[in-house]
């Protein structure tokens, strides 16, 4: 068995959680994830499953959230899993200093993470250091961010901002609550994340663990197609006995490629993995299937 699946995370398992009880379930020990999810985070986290985790690598890292905001507090970890550090009753949220503040965070900009976070630093995690006391500058990273739409507030002593968020990999949703509380000098922490989108996978489509247990008690679970998130990329189409000759690792001199990786499929459709194409060449880079 190959092929990804689109798990719904629940709350309060990490990423590796899911991933251990997704191999005692199908009985496959080669399973990987993509986009690690914070254990408080709920939604989409890719699962590779045999063969597919090599191809991990070559999926989209476009993600989008629904993130909820609590403005009026801050924490050590810039969600509500933390300690808190202050918290200032918000008597009045002026609707439209929240959209002139979110401005500043759409499209390329410079983002410090979470103090508690799995970078690494001289080799150590910084939720490692910061478990210890450990105060370290956590380095700054460019990330891309499409789009940020308000969806609903709620007034209160602490009010809270729901919106979705589409934006690039790496992109920390935690470094928007508390910066964002920052420049509304309210102060500001994430107090519930929903991954939608990850790699080419959606929510609506997505299966709960419990789900996935009863598709298998029922004999009914198939997992998605090797190829199903990787349409972002373009493909060739070799004949027999190119597909072959391909498939045994060696480069095949063609006419055109539209981009640098490529899709790879023999003239029956079957996917047969991902190539380069380059100075007129398509090099193998990852043989997922045999030709004979």
């Amino acid at each position: 068995m190959f092929g990804f699946l689109n798990l719904d995370k629940p709350f309060d398992w990490t990423s590796h959680d899911c991933v251990a009880k997704t191999r005692k379930l199908l009985r496959i020990k080669k399973i990987g994830h993509a986009g690690t999810l914070d254990p408080a985070a709920t939604g989409v986290l890719p699962i590779a499953i045999g063969k597919a985790t090599r191809l991990l690598q070559y999926l989209p890292t476009d993600k989008a959230y629904k993130a909820t905001i609590r403005l009026g507090v801050q924490t050590t970890t810039d969600d509500l899993q933390g300690e808190i550090i202050s918290q200032q009753s918000v008597t009045e949220l002026d609707l439209e200093a929240v959209k002139t503040a979110l401005q500043q965070f759409q499209g390329k900009i410079e983002q410090i993470p979470p103090s508690y976070s799995a970078i690494q630093v001289d080799g150590k995690r910084l939720y490692d250091l910061a478990r210890k006391g450990e105060k370290v500058e956590a380095p700054v990273r460019n990330v891309d961010i499409f789009k940020i739409d308000i969806l609903e507030r709620r007034e209160g002593k602490f009010p809270e901002l729901d919106v979705n968020i589409s934006c690039g990999g790496g992109t920390y949703i935690r470094a928007i609550a508390r910066d964002l509380g920052a420049i509304l000098g309210t102060g500001g922490t994430l107090a519930a994340l929903q991954r939608t989108v990850s790699s080419g996978f959606n929510l609506a489509d997505s299966i709960t663990l419990t789900e996935l247990e009863a598709k298998l008690k029922a004999k009914e679970f198939q997992p998605m197609v090797a190829d199903a998130p990787l349409q972002h990329l373009s493909e060739i189409t070799l004949a027999a006995t190119e597909a072959r000759r391909w498939c045994q690792g060696q480069k095949i001199s063609v006419d055109s490629g539209v981009s640098e990786i490529e899709r790879i499929y023999d003239e029956e459709r079957l996917f047969l993995g991902i190539g380069e194409f380059k100075e007129q060449l398509l090099i193998p880079r990852m043989v997922l299937e045999g030709v004979s």
